[in-house]
């Protein structure tokens, strides 16, 4: 794949464009559509209700979820492909803090499927009273929470260092990996805030999102619509 990346870099850069697309378009599924409609912050009764009448909504959310950490391996492999003769150091830690970052969002989805075991009416849950599996189920969500947003402090990081890549070498315009390393900070505030001042967290969010949405719907629609600069990516080959 090395030899005909080098030879057909358009290609791949625009598939990982769209693939990068999909990430964003199931994130927000997951977010809005499924999590947003039916968790009810501060109402464990309410959310147990919601999930209870729509388990199939729930179950593809986690589906979403998990489809999206997998697109996220082959747009992994591109970034480093590409940004490799660059900084040989940086690239590699963008890397490894990526793959982490996909590691702990897939083995947090499990949080995700307590809330349908309990709420599904299995034997194992016939002995808690509905108040004790509502209450059970939203500190299941509640951990999924803090666990995402731990893992997206090493995509923060990630998204700093790919954002002085796209800056160094050119092949994107300079304000996409301005506005990259932008997310990246914002990622970073959000998760930070989540785990130190939950009150302020809640704040910010979902403004703080805004930049994130920017950035990264910036980069992946140039990587599908323009491709990489062929001159500069002729220059480091």
């Amino acid at each position: 794949m090395n030899s005909t990346f080098k030879e057909m870099p358009q290609l791949y850069v625009r598939l990982g464009g769209l693939f990068y697309l999909a990430i964003i378009a199931l994130g927000l599924f997951g977010e809005l559509m499924v999590r947003g409609s039916l968790v009810v912050p501060a109402d464990a009764t309410a959310t147990a209700q919601n999930i209870t009448a729509a388990p199939t909504l729930w179950a593809l959310g986690i589906v979403g979820d998990l489809t999206m950490q997998l697109l996220d391996i082959p747009v992994i492999v591109l970034f480093y492909l590409l940004f490799k003769r660059v900084n040989a150091g940086l690239n590699l830690a963008a890397t490894f803090f990526n793959l982490i970052q996909t590691a702990m969002l897939v083995a947090n989805k499990l949080l995700l499927v307590i809330p349908l075991l309990l709420l599904g009416g299995t034997a194992a849950a016939s002995v808690f009273s509905s108040e004790q599996l509502a209450a059970w189920s939203a500190l299941a969500i509640q951990l999924h929470a803090y666990g995402f947003g731990i893992g997206l402090i090493f995509f923060a990081l990630a998204c700093l260092l790919r954002g002085y890549l796209i800056v160094k070498s050119g092949f994107f315009p300079v304000f996409i990996g301005v506005m990259l390393a932008i997310a990246g900070l914002c990622y970073l505030i959000n998760s930070l805030a989540l785990l130190l001042a939950p009150e302020m967290a809640a704040q910010l969010f979902p403004w703080i999102m805004l930049p994130v949405l920017a950035g990264e719907l910036t980069l992946s629609l140039w990587m599908i619509i323009k491709g990489v600069n062929r001159q500069k990516w002729q220059q480091s080959i």
